[in-house]
């Protein structure tokens, strides 16, 4: 009997700001990668996650967000967006169920539209819908023969996951192990730990500050027993938003530190010391070399 053959290929999430992408990579994948908040535009780098099984690796590519750029940052986050479509296997393109099919949803097919490699439409948070909704939904899709299938699916539940494997499995090509069967992400892991970090921030507070934040780890050291040491800072762009950062008494920096250890632990299975500082780079967002030093650049090593 001959041996089935190993297949693999990289696969690219778009979709608009919040529609599931990154807790669809995370959950495809098994582990966090991918940080996830309810707030838009929450990713802000091309971050890759890597699944890999006896039969196939998938690379997955999770793209920020594809929206109207209002500074130098959303203008990176889209360019990335749009590099991650061009040398990848297939398109994996995610709608939001419970929204209405908007222009923003619209623009990324046009966008795609003419690209020649297989492409699937994934209609997310279906978990939230009852059938007769669901069924109107699909219905309400412009343009579905674009697309080799359309799939619903509930990221957060894991509804529909399976098949959605089952189908990237048989689309994608044969092909060499791209990574080691144990690597799950092309990021080193200051990186996730920073990104792990900027959730919590995300996570607790509010207005205008999670979109000008910025995390960047400035070392990780294991000592003698063990533990890792980490020093991290977070970066500001105004003085009235470092005592929002801080709280009163130090309370909301010091519940982002609790939470952010707790999830650094799992990710390295050790303990850890970790050291907040936070810091205040004036409009940050808009200075490509500030941009660039905390890791978004397409050169960057991040």
């Amino acid at each position: 009997m001959p041996e089935k053959p190993f297949k693999s290929g990289f696969v690219a999430i778009v979709g608009r700001p919040n529609v599931g992408k990154s807790t669809l990579m995370n959950r495809l994948v098994g582990e966090k990668i991918a940080i996830m908040s309810e707030k838009a535009q929450t990713t802000r780098n091309r971050i890759q996650a890597i699944y890999t099984d006896e039969d196939a690796q998938i690379i997955f590519i999770d793209t920020p967000g594809i929206h109207k750029p209002k500074n130098e940052l959303d203008d990176y986050m889209d360019q990335t967006a749009y590099t991650a479509l061009e040398d990848v296997d297939m398109i994996l393109m995610m709608l939001n169920a419970t929204e209405a099919i908007g222009p923003g949803d619209r623009f990324i097919m046009d966008k795609i539209a003419g690209l020649t490699m297989p492409k699937l439409l994934v209609v997310n948070k279906i978990d939230q819908l009852s059938s007769e909704d669901q069924a109107a939904y699909l219905k309400s899709i412009p343009k579905p023969d674009m697309f080799q299938q359309v799939l619903s699916l509930s990221a957060l539940t894991g509804d529909g996951v399976d098949q959605l494997f089952q189908t990237l499995i048989e689309d994608l090509p044969e092909g060499p192990q791209y990574y080691p069967a144990d690597q799950i992400s092309d990021h080193p892991e200051y990186f996730v730990v920073s990104e792990m970090i900027r959730e919590q921030v995300l996570q607790l507070t509010r207005e205008e500050v999670p979109h000008s934040v910025a995390v960047t780890v400035d070392s990780m050291q294991r000592d003698e027993h063990d533990k890792v040491h980490i020093y991290a800072n977070i970066i500001i762009e105004r003085n009235s938003q470092k005592g929002i950062i801080i709280g009163k008494g130090g309370r909301v920096i010091k519940q982002i530190g609790v939470n952010a250890r707790k999830e650094i632990e799992k990710l390295l299975g050790t303990k850890i010391y970790l050291e907040l500082f936070v810091k205040v780079e004036k409009n940050w967002r808009n200075n490509k070399a500030r941009l660039k030093e905390f890791g978004y650049s397409e050169k960057s090593n991040y």
